[in-house]
């Protein structure tokens, strides 16, 4: 975000009014002045917040690889081919009977290990990964949640504040007053800059106007990472909303032959189940599979989610619909737009697109915009410091000047 400070501090509003850029008045400047100043000021600590539990999640996979979190398949000593997914998921309900399956997943280019999550009820928050083999059909380990508890917490920091839906939502307005403060402060830049060099640092004037030349030059720099990160970020706190929405709307519609049908016992087998939409999708792979009565399903409905093998096909998803209790299958819907922006939105976010180099570049420019944060903190804290005492000496100035027209003897205290 970029720094509105007084106009003294480059040159006089006449030079900025008659700007090619921004012909502004000064009532315009000063308007956007104000929007800048406090979307900046609001969203600040919040900004800083997620910023610092970002960082580490951009390298959520090294972290775990180092704190020895992360599952890694067994070695055999003979190729083996995949197994049953059903004994799969038999397997990790030995270690809870009473709970039930919510999602068996696998990881792009780990397709010797199967995720498998257990509950007590399809909207259970407290549930139990544990990691199969897809190979052998055994129990590898129940992994620690999200990597453990610091990235858990730093996860859970960044998502919602331990808030919920209602802590999303915050943060997702937060995120806006962040879009906010970069188009204003970008309208902000150009006039206040014009007459220096783009990248300039004056380090000779004072440590204020240093810093700000600094917040500036940073500011400018990160504005498109930083619109596209916030504009992101805002778009994932609504997933809650959107998946409700394409629940109640488009997958109510596909689904009006079981409208008025009790849910009935899943028994259709869920190897067999993949294996009708691999068919229906030849050259995909399955990402997950969501059991009946979750978010990703309907209540009578595997759903089966299918993705591709390049970097952007991997993130945007296939559903297929088989029914739980026949087998047969019902449909392969299209995901309507404002899910596959949300699926697009997501790894761009966190930068995991590209590689290792991708997110270095996202961790650097993380930290600029950390800098950013702290250096607009502190040019408002200094500002405030500066008036209160460029008005103290207006105030002294004036005493003086009163002072200046009594008569010589009232002044010492003497009847004139």
């Amino acid at each position: 975000m970029l720094a509105y400070v007084n106009e003294n501090d480059y040159y006089s509003w006449s030079t900025i009014r008659t700007s090619v850029f921004h012909p502004m008045s000064p009532v315009s400047l000063r308007r956007w002045g104000w929007i800048h100043k406090w979307s900046s000021l609001v969203c600040t600590i919040f900004m800083l917040l997620l910023c610092l539990t970002g960082l580490p999640l951009i390298y959520h996979h090294e972290i775990g690889h180092l704190l020895g979190n992360e599952v890694e398949p067994p070695v055999l000593s003979t190729p083996t081919p995949p197994g049953n997914v059903d004994a799969v998921i038999a397997s990790a309900k030995e270690l809870y009977p009473s709970k039930k399956p919510m999602f068996i997943s696998q990881e792009a280019g780990v397709p010797e290990i199967w995720h498998v999550t257990l509950a007590d009820h399809m909207h259970d928050h407290d549930y139990k990964p544990i990691a199969v083999d897809a190979r052998t059909t055994k129990v590898i380990v129940e992994p620690a949640f999200e990597g453990g508890a610091f990235m858990s917490t730093m996860l859970a920091l960044h998502v919602d504040l331990f808030m919920g839906l209602a802590g999303k939502l915050f943060l997702g307005f937060m995120a806006l007053l962040l879009l906010v403060a970069i188009v204003s402060g970008a309208v902000l830049y150009s006039p206040f800059m014009r007459k220096l060099d783009f990248g300039t640092v004056r380090k000779e004037k004072s440590s204020r106007l240093k810093w700000l030349d600094m917040h500036n030059l940073l500011g400018i720099v990160t504005l498109t990472w930083l619109f596209v990160v916030g504009a992101t970020g805002m778009l994932n706190t609504w997933a809650d909303l959107m998946l409700k929405y394409y629940q109640h709307n488009e997958l109510a519609h596909i689904l009006e032959q079981y409208k008025d049908k009790a849910p009935m016992p899943h028994t259709a087998s869920v190897h067999d189940a993949i294996e009708k939409a691999k068919e229906r999708l030849p050259g995909m792979r399955v990402a997950f599979v969501a059991f009946p009565g979750t978010d990703f399903s309907s209540q009578h409905h595997y759903g089966i989610f299918m993705n591709g093998n390049e970097p952007f096909s991997s993130r945007m998803y296939q559903p297929v619909l088989v029914d739980a209790h026949t087998g047969e299958l019902t449909d392969a819907p299209q995901l309507p737009w404002y899910l596959k922006a949300l699926l697009v939105s997501q790894p761009l976010h966190f930068g995991d697109y590209g590689g290792q180099w991708m997110k270095f570049l996202w961790a650097v420019l993380d930290i600029a915009t950390i800098v950013i944060l702290v250096t607009g903190v502190y040019l408002w804290v200094k500002r405030g410091k500066h008036a209160n005492a460029s008005a103290k000496v207006a105030v002294k100035d004036g005493a003086q000047s009163k002072q200046g027209a009594m008569p010589a003897l009232a002044r010492e205290g003497e009847p004139s």
